[in-house]
């Protein structure tokens, strides 16, 4: 059996729909050398055959904003079909993965096909506005959507997740992140909540020049988080415990990334969530609350779902 996946739009300085669609496809080698992305070129270039392919996965439909970038991705990750409109996947394909991480057009681009009853992986943020998210949370519970960070896969994780005991009680979570607490705090809250035995409850914003914040959890533990703006690039998460203390700097994309779409794959064959969807509203509803924490400089409690 073949599921046929449509992949949707380009973001600037998202490289998504590059890297996701050379996983599961594999890649042309000129294709890609020649799309204007040398940095996903690198680590993909670098991997063993056997890493490609995400169980009956293909990618066979794309669409981007610009024609010329769709012929560029159909190119690189061997892509059948260049289609003027996302519309025109419908009925031509089983899910879709919108990878553009320009939040707000989410559910423009992911309501016909859910409406269609066709899963969908969107790109992170999945949307910063309380209306769009009650939409999608009954999507969620289905099995029917999935949305977050990769960073929840990083394997660089592993050992923290399957040991966490061993940290005595958490005292602290720091995470640290090129880039603005909007686009880029998903990545550390999809890292840091699997971590954590409790939910959030509150945030408020730290005096600083970049995006700072402190998240409360329901248990009292703090989680720190610094987006740095402009920086050398880092995506650091620190666990401080009363037995133990790591620090963990996140590198490998492909990894996570192929974990990510492999988990998409089982959402798809099992109809149901990879994971408990309390976890994505949480870290929703946690980067809403920082926004409006940062613009006010007030602590903000996070809504409970």
């Amino acid at each position: 059996m073949l599921t046929r996946v449509g992949v949707l739009g380009l973001s600037p300085g998202n490289g998504h729909p590059f890297s996701y669609s050379s996983i599961i496809n594999g890649y042309s080698d000129k294709g890609l050398s020649e799309a204007g992305w040398p940095v996903i070129y690198d680590y993909v270039r670098c991997r063993h055959a056997s890493d490609f392919g995400v169980g009956d996965l293909k990618v066979t439909h794309a669409w981007t904003q610009e024609p010329s970038q769709t012929s560029a991705l159909c190119l690189a990750a061997n892509i059948e079909h260049a289609v003027k409109s996302p519309a025109d996947m419908l009925g031509e394909v089983d899910a879709v993965i919108i990878a553009r991480d320009d939040h707000t057009t989410h559910r423009y681009f992911a309501e016909p096909f859910l409406e269609a009853g066709i899963p969908a992986l969107i790109d992170k943020p999945l949307t910063l506005n309380k209306d769009d998210l009650d939409y999608f949370i009954p999507c969620l519970e289905a099995g029917m959507l999935m949305s977050c960070s990769s960073m929840r896969y990083a394997k660089e994780l592993d050992a923290v997740k399957n040991n966490i005991s061993g940290y005595g009680d958490l005292r602290l979570v720091r995470g640290t992140i090129i880039n603005d607490w909007e686009r880029y705090g998903v990545h550390l809250l999809d890292a840091i909540f699997p971590l954590m035995k409790s939910r959030p409850v509150s945030v408020r914003a730290v005096s600083s020049n970049h995006d700072s914040v402190v998240i409360t959890m329901s248990d009292g533990t703090p989680v720190v988080i610094d987006a740095l703006h402009e920086a050398p690039k880092i995506f650091r998460v620190e666990a401080f415990g009363t037995q133990k203390i790591s620090s963990h700097d996140i590198t490998d994309n492909f990894s996570m990334f192929r974990r990510l779409l492999w988990e998409f794959w089982s959402m798809i064959r099992h109809k149901r969530p990879p994971y408990s969807p309390k976890c994505t509203v949480d870290v929703i509803s946690t980067l809403i609350a920082g926004k409006q924490a940062l613009q006010s400089g007030n602590e903000v409690a996070i809504d409970v779902y």
